[in-house]
């Protein structure tokens, strides 16, 4: 083989290796994978998923998949590090990643419901009919991350004078919202804060006995979940996204399942002012 033979030889098998070698990456990059704060148990977190990530594909022109993971902390972790290219936050998680990013995460959508969410107090005991009543008593909240499940519930009852460490005999932390309802029908704790539409959902499935498991508080109105994506994405796609989330109507069969799957009347556009409330709310209960 002559010198200048060789050196091509060489030279396509340098090529060939480099391909090799980014072809896996390539094909990460044609995957947009999506993930969500595990608010609810796994089967419904990957049932709620599914029509939308048909959607998405569609709409994307490319592979999309949905990512669980395990806890909330997680799920910020995975889109602040661009893991994963959007996750579905609650306003406290949505406050941390634009906090652990230093601002490099960018809200696209919220639900309309989002724009005025709350959250409910529950309980299976006769004797607790306010707030006030929770004194000396067990109580769960879901996540300790959790917008509608701990910050937002501890935040309304510290405004009315109630310390949860040193109110309450004992703080549960069920990690999710079913959990707390299963917490407090069961009688592991005599009450338990929740996202309203898990509590709705739950009653008009009818899971849940009204008879025993009552509300007893529903806190005033608060901006709540999002759609987020890291600030790296591309304008344009951040618009094609966008765009295709606000396109969503209850008018199409596909729309349709898409929203009442996602317990949304539509989706609107938010921005990351939205969360300065959850933000002082966070640091004023010592939690960020």
């Amino acid at each position: 083989m002559s010198f200048s033979t060789f050196h091509v030889a060489r030279r396509l098998v340098l090529v060939a290796t480099a391909a090799a070698l980014w072809a896996p990456l390539a094909q990460a990059q044609s995957v947009f994978r999506v993930t969500a704060i595990p608010d609810e148990s796994p089967t419904a977190l990957a049932r709620k998923a599914g029509p939308l990530i048909k959607y998405l594909e569609k709409t994307l022109g490319m592979k999309v998949e949905f990512t669980p993971v395990t806890d909330y902390a997680a799920a910020v972790e995975t889109l602040v590090n661009r893991k994963v290219d959007m996750a579905w936050f609650g306003g406290f998680t949505f406050v941390q990643a634009n906090v652990r990013s230093g601002g490099k995460v960018v809200p696209l959508v919220q639900r309309e419901e989002d724009e005025k969410f709350q959250s409910v107090f529950i309980t299976s005991d006769p004797s607790i009919k306010t707030l006030a009543d929770m004194k000396g008593k067990d109580v769960s909240f879901g996540s300790q991350s959790s917008t509608s499940g701990h910050l937002m519930p501890r935040s309304f009852l510290l405004q009315a004078g109630i310390n949860p460490d040193k109110d309450f005999k004992r703080v549960a932390f069920s990690g999710a919202h079913d959990a707390t309802i299963a917490a407090v029908a069961s009688g592991k704790v005599q009450a338990g804060a929740l996202n309203i539409s898990v509590w709705e959902k739950f009653v008009n499935d009818k899971k849940v006995d009204t008879s025993q498991v009552r509300v007893f508080y529903t806190t005033p109105g608060y901006y709540d979940y999002n759609w987020t994506v890291h600030a790296d994405m591309p304008a344009a796609q951040q618009d094609k996204l966008r765009a295709a989330m606000l396109a969503l109507s209850k008018d199409t069969p596909e729309g349709k399942e898409i929203l009442e799957l996602q317990r949304a009347t539509r989706f609107v556009p938010t921005k990351a002012e939205n969360y300065k409330g959850i933000e002082a709310a966070a640091r004023n209960a010592g939690l960020l």
